[in-house]
This record gives structure tokens, sequence and C-alpha cells, in this order.
């Protein structure tokens, strides 16, 4: 149970989201789930254009839905004398302003970051876009194929001997949103200690360029283009896919060379231990063919669900390749409240829910709800918002 009478940890801020698409909507949905009272701003008789992506469901775009939720809406055109009016005193009244147009849209609106600092001291503002607010590409627009691409992901991902890949999922604009709620944290945070707010930069490509993790260390280390290598771990082995019966895949991950004695063990094949192209860890890494292909052979006479049974009670990692089918019905997923119901937007008044991704951050002070606010109606709390600005 909560050890407090706050209802989540962001309860009390007000965060002003200009934001549209992804990687600040999805920003500022975390910021929601975490308790921020977040005041969507859309443009007039069009709002974002993820409501008018797929998939839909009575004609509600569940695509804007799932990345959406407990947000409230108002439309404002910035150009407009009256909204730009209403818009002010929603900067007064904010805690953090989120947007994620083109580097040095919103400064030609009249709301660059020194104006935002002279409306509101401790307003934080944090832009999300293609290539941040600084350098040679800083005027470019960006989509997630774009910074995956440039950022180096699309080349280490699939086969040598294929197309380069996309990453299943829009991993550039995630990472970016990501990023971002950990910076306007860090500056809410900072604001308690020096009474002002500041601006929060966070670039698509930067963020693509952060999560390459050891493939900029082996380059520099190694003097090598690090190439795409399928399932398997560029460093660490046994540590990939390995095909069983029937053609499915297991992934096991054997992460020390003590660990490589007990899937030895379990495997039935204390004779790899005694090979010298497997005594460590790097030497597995070389003669990564030759273990892949033994292993496999050893592997062939089971399916992936009795050679989970196995491995698991050996202690030694592995899983299954799920489909989405899978990942939404695993049990483990529906405990830790990874699936949760949304009400539908249905104004024809009949009782829907659409199932949606929940809130991986868990906290021991704070419920974790299995049902959230939907995602609002363009424009649907409008009279609400002003009213709230009366109060402020």
């Amino acid at each position: 149970m909560p050890q407090t009478c706050r209802t989540a940890p962001l309860e009390g801020v007000t965060v002003i989201d200009l934001t549209r698409v992804l990687a600040g909507p999805y920003l500022t949905m975390i910021l929601a789930d975490l308790g921020a009272n977040v005041i969507k701003i859309e443009l007039p008789g069009r709002g974002d254009d993820a409501r008018q992506f797929g998939p839909f469901l009575d004609q509600q775009s569940i695509y804007f839905a799932s990345i959406n939720r407990g947000k409230r809406s108002i439309a404002l055109n910035l150009k407009d004398t009256d909204d730009r009016a209403v818009f002010e005193k929603l900067l007064l009244a904010g805690d953090v302003l989120v947007e994620n147009f083109r580097g040095g849209a919103l400064q030609k609106l009249g709301y660059g970051w020194q104006d935002l600092h002279s409306i509101n001291p401790r307003l934080i503002y944090a832009c999300v876009s293609g290539f941040g607010h600084t350098g040679p590409y800083k005027d470019r627009p960006a989509y997630d194929l774009v910074v995956q691409g440039m950022g180096g992901l699309m080349s280490l991902t699939g086969n040598k001997d294929t197309a380069p890949n996309r990453v299943g999922t829009s991993v550039g604009d995630i990472t970016a949103g990501l990023f971002g709620v950990s910076g306007v944290l860090a500056a809410l945070y900072d604001r308690e200690k020096t009474g002002e707010g500041q601006q929060v930069d966070v670039a698509m490509l930067d963020c693509q360029v952060a999560i390459l993790e050891n493939s900029i260390a082996r380059y520099f280390a190694q003097d090598k283009i690090p190439e795409p290598i399928g399932m398997r771990h560029p460093s660490i082995t046994p540590f990939a896919g390995f095909r069983v019966k029937g053609g499915e895949y297991i992934i096991i991950a054997v992460g020390n060379d003590t660990m490589f004695g007990k899937f030895c063990e379990v495997l039935g094949r204390k004779d790899l231990l005694q090979d010298d192209r497997f005594r460590s860890n790097n030497l597995r890494t070389e003669n990564y063919q030759s273990l892949h292909g033994e292993i496999e052979r050893s592997l062939v006479g089971k399916s992936v669900a009795e050679w989970l049974t196995v491995l698991e009670k050996g202690g030694i990692p592995c899983g299954p390749i799920n489909n989405i089918e899978q990942v939404v019905n695993d049990p483990h997923i529906r405990y830790r409240n990874m699936i949760i119901s949304v009400e539908a937007d249905n104004e024809s008044g009949d009782k829907r829910s659409i199932q949606m991704p929940g809130n991986p951050i868990k906290f021991s002070g704070y419920d974790d709800p299995e049902t959230r606010q939907r995602a609002p109606r363009l424009d649907e709390h409008r009279q609400q918002i002003l009213e709230f600005l009366q109060e402020e």
C-alpha cells in the first residue's frame, strides 16, 4: 500500500506539452504516468499528426491513444494573439515545457529559451529534436529511420549478407523520449537547489550514438568497423540464439567462464571444457563458429520448452524468442502490470477498453494502477484548463 497521501511522485508538477507524433509524446506520457499534470497543446482543427495514424478502433487512432494517455488537450494557434495570451499564462503556471519541433522552430515564434526564461525563470524547457539546437545539422528535419541510419544502429542490425535493417521498434524516437525524461527529472531536482529552470536539449542522433555502447569501444580499441552479426554478442560467447528441435530458436547467454562450465555440464558436453579453443571467453569468441555448431548439435534433440526447463534448473540464463502475442500473454508480464487497460474514446457511450503497455517504473511508495485515463479528444479540456489558469 502507498506510504503517502500523494498518488504519484510527480503530483503537483505541471507540464506544458507542445509535442507531437512520438519522441516528445512518449516523454510526456511517462511524466503523466508518474503523476504530472500534462496539458497537451495542439493545432486547432487538426491536432497532433498522430491522430491520423493507424491502427484505428471506432475511428480512434490507437497509435495516438497508446502514447497520449492521461493528458489533457487544448487547441491553441501560437500565431494568434489571443491564443498566445493563453499560452503565456500556461507558461507562468507551468513547471516544464516540452516540445519536439525542428531545432529553433519555437524561437521563430518568439519563444526561444531566453524568452521563456524571462517569462518564467523557474520554467524548465525540454526540447527534443532530430539533431539538437546546436551544430551543423541543427536545422535539418528527422524521423526515426533517419537517425537509426545516421547513428550507426542500422549498420549493426541484422546479418552481414543482408541489406541494412531497421530495428523493429522506433528506437530513435523512444530513446530520445527516455533521455528527455532523465533530463527533465534532473532539471527539476536542480531547480530545488537553485530556484531556476534551465534548458534541456536532447537530440535523437545524440541518443543513438549514446546507446552504441561497445560498438564504439571496439572501433577505437581495434581500429576496425563493427559489422552486423545477427543474434550473437560481439564480445561474449556463447551468447546468442541457437536452433533446437523443430527449427525453433532459444536464447542462451553464458556470461563468464564459471557459467560456461555449468552450461557444458547441463548440456552433457564436458568435453568442450577440455577443448583449447574454448578455454576462455576470448578464445570462445575467436572460435565462435566452431562452438556454435557444437552447441546446436547438442541442442537439436529437444524443443525450446524442454531446454528452458533444463537450463533454468541449471541456473543458465536463457529464454524463448517470443512473438507479440506471446509477450502480452506472458504470466510474468501480466503479473508486473505491463499490460494495462485504458477506456476507449467512444463518443457513442458504449463501454470499451483498449490494452497497451504499462509503466515499467515501479515504486514502493505508490500504487501502479491497472487502468489509466484515456488519451484526450482534441481541445477536450479547454474550459477545464482555462479554469485552472484562473486559479493560479
